[in-house]
């Protein structure tokens, strides 16, 4: 559990983003601190790939800042990089290269010292050792992600980016991963931001949430206080319930 005397190792600040005179993300604020995992929750079309393209210094928001560890994503993302890190259940590598050559060139870029060790503890972590000289290409969907996961853990990052982590994996192999965050979340005291459409997923790993509907936060809390503010039993139905009542808020400024 985040400690809220601990300096947050991520804040945004007012993000917002127009394309044209469309609003995708509009005045979004939050923290994360070490030891949380924050599950950034929304419908499809809600923000949280433009949020987390912000935050990964991939995009430019039309106003609103971004600090991780007092740097910025968009000038330091060399620094950055060291301790940070991304996986996407949709991201690939090169499919022409093996499991170990992908992994070998991602630890030079994140420069990862004693990286044969990383290496091979990663593969370990997501038994994919035998797996190690296989071409990229030839992997199913969820040894792909696996793949991803593993890349993302190889620098020891502070703060880990999750799109989607366990949307390929069948349900043993994504009951290891979700356990397997746990750990290393809880042994590392890393943050974690975490996006899902698996509300029981987030209802069990992450310590608090936060909702966004058309580019704008409409819930924060931990999940049981997002529970109460709905009068809701399940992160589910409160899902829907604030879609449903986002989108009629919507049909009414809009009528």
């Amino acid at each position: 559990m985040a400690s809220h005397g601990e300096a947050p190792l991520l804040t945004a600040r007012g993000l917002t983003k127009f394309y044209g005179d469309a609003a995708v993300l509009q005045d979004l604020s939050f923290e994360i601190r070490s030891g949380e995992i924050l599950g950034l929750l929304g419908p499809n079309g809600a923000g949280k790939t433009t949020t987390l393209h912000i935050l990964l210094g991939l995009l430019k928001p039309t106003s609103g800042e971004v600090s991780f560890l007092g740097l910025s994503p968009l000038r330091d993302r060399v620094k950055i990089a060291e301790k940070l890190n991304f996986s996407s259940a949709y991201g690939s590598m090169p499919a022409n290269l093996t499991v170990g050559e992908n992994l070998d060139i991602m630890a030079r870029l994140y420069r990862v010292s004693d990286a044969p060790a990383r290496i091979r503890s990663v593969l370990e972590l997501f038994e994919m050792e035998p797996l190690r000289h296989r071409l990229a290409g030839a992997l199913s969907a969820g040894e792909k992600t696996k793949l991803n996961l593993a890349k993302s853990l190889l620098n020891d990052p502070l703060l880990l980016i999750l799109d989607e982590p366990t949307a390929s994996l069948d349900p043993d192999m994504a009951d290891k991963v979700r356990q397997l965050l746990v750990r290393v979340q809880r042994e590392k005291k890393i943050g974690i931001i975490y996006t899902s459409h698996n509300m029981h997923e987030v209802e069990t790993l992450c310590s608090r949430v936060i909702f966004i509907h058309r580019g704008r936060r409409i819930a924060e809390g931990t999940p049981a206080e997002v529970l109460t503010q709905c009068s809701a039993r399940t992160l589910e139905q409160a899902f829907i319930k604030m879609v449903r009542s986002g989108d009629l808020v919507a049909r009414e400024e809009g009528s």
